[in-house]
């Protein structure tokens, strides 16, 4: 066993959410310790669009210029991709911030997520990477996190971290041994995940439209470096049909991806006529089930951020942006923490509270969205209403988020 190593926090997890709370922690003078299971850069299942809400929380994490740099081009238009159905309306602008803000733009995961670690690292935090939390038990009045090298073997040498706060950064996609993972049981309903970048696609620079295809949905952006983004979701047991009347077709084994891509192009003109031309950049990537829903954001001596504290449906593309703002809250109410387990439980408590105010509208928005999709007629009926009232699409737009903005910025003790 290697020596105990102490800190302020300890964040497992180093995503959006991870690293936005460990930067703002960091810059407060907090010692902060990031155990991240992955080598960056690396590719994730995930829409990749951020609100232009987030842009000045993202400079005042100190990566708003970069991220700027970086994103792809301004997105003004939302659409509806739906069988031989394609709709467009205007994206709603942010409310507040620089005039050059008003929209928002896609970033890869590869790139977003290096550019924040490595400003929290900056900040002073201590990175583990690659190495995974494998428990987490009471240590007196604080925690004890095991951590060992991602890859390694049950009976390799293990380091000790100890802090008096833990912060629960690592998605709720994968199961584990720690008392923060979700529990994975599959059901014929569950939703996967799926992702992939195309170069040379004929998508119009400034828009994002929603595609609806029997048994999923899901996203079209144009991101950084001429990379489009598609990213979505299918019912497990529409999956395990497709493949398997595809490999009959085909005479054959069929990925789970090929069966995606092929059911998509095949059910929607938009998505289509967008890739027609463009070229598959790097392999699909799976992931999930997606388990929306909100949870405990503090439970069990342990702080929740990202989607481990809740997730909502991704058919309205606010997943990296509740990540950051989450990681954000959490930040913002641990500053004023006194010290002490009591200390600790009320900023949970305040935490929670904010966490709701600030994201159970959207997370209510995306189900109620999600489940029309999804439905037994469900998409006719959306794109019934959307062709008679294209503004139907820039209202949900607003409902998801879009264009509200993150609380105590004006006011927080982070420096500029």
């Amino acid at each position: 066993m290697k020596r105990p190593s102490t800190h302020d926090a300890i964040v497992i997890g180093g995503g959006p959410a991870g690293a936005s709370a460990a930067l703002a922690l960091a810059r407060r003078g907090w010692a902060v310790a990031i155990v991240e299971k992955n080598v960056f850069p690396r590719r994730k299942v995930c829409g990749e669009y951020i609100s232009a809400s987030n842009l000045a929380l993202l400079d005042r994490l100190g990566i708003g210029d970069a991220w700027r740099a970086e994103a792809g081009p301004e997105i003004r238009r939302v659409g509806l991709f739906s069988g031989d159905t394609t709709i467009e309306a205007p994206m709603p602008g942010a409310r507040s911030g620089p005039a050059r803000d008003g929209f928002g733009r896609a970033l890869g995961r590869d790139i977003l997520d290096t550019l924040l670690l490595d400003a929290a690292c900056s900040a002073g935090a201590e990175v583990f990477q690659p190495c995974r939390a494998v428990a987490i038990e009471r240590d007196g009045d604080g925690q004890a996190v095991r951590i060992q090298p991602t890859g390694g073997k049950a009976g390799d040498e293990a380091t000790i971290l100890r802090a008096p706060v833990v912060v629960a950064a690592h998605g709720s996609w994968e199961p584990g041994p720690l008392p923060s993972q979700l529990g994975k049981v599959n059901r014929h309903s569950d939703l996967l995940g799926f992702k992939a970048h195309f170069t040379n696609s004929s998508l119009p620079s400034d828009l994002m439209p929603l595609l609806t295809f029997p048994g999923g949905y899901g996203g079209m952006v144009l991101a950084d470096h001429g990379r489009m983004s598609v990213s979505c979701c299918i019912r497990r047991d529409r999956l395990a049909r497709l493949r398997g009347s595809l490999a009959a077709e085909r005479g054959g084994h069929v990925s789970a991806a090929e069966a995606v891509g092929h059911h998509i192009m095949a059910t929607c003109r938009g998505a289509r006529d967008a890739l027609e031309q463009a070229r598959l950049d790097g392999p699909w990537l799976a992931a999930g089930p997606i388990r929306p829903g909100i949870r405990a954001g503090y439970e069990k001596g342990i702080f929740r951020v990202g989607n481990v504290a809740g997730e909502s449906h991704p058919i309205i593309a606010e997943g990296i942006s509740m990540a950051l703002q989450s990681g954000w809250l959490l930040a913002e109410e641990l500053g004023r923490v006194a010290g002490g387990k009591a200390g600790r439980e009320a900023a949970g408590r305040r935490y929670e509270a904010a966490w709701r105010g600030l994201f159970s509208t959207r997370v209510l928005a995306a189900e109620a969205i999600a489940r029309m999709a999804l439905g037994p007629g469900g998409a006719a009926l959306m794109e019934a209403v959307v062709r008679n009232f294209p503004r139907t699409l820039t209202l949900g737009a607003r409902l998801s988020g879009k264009t509200k903005t993150v609380p105590g910025l004006a006011v927080s003790g982070l420096a500029r």
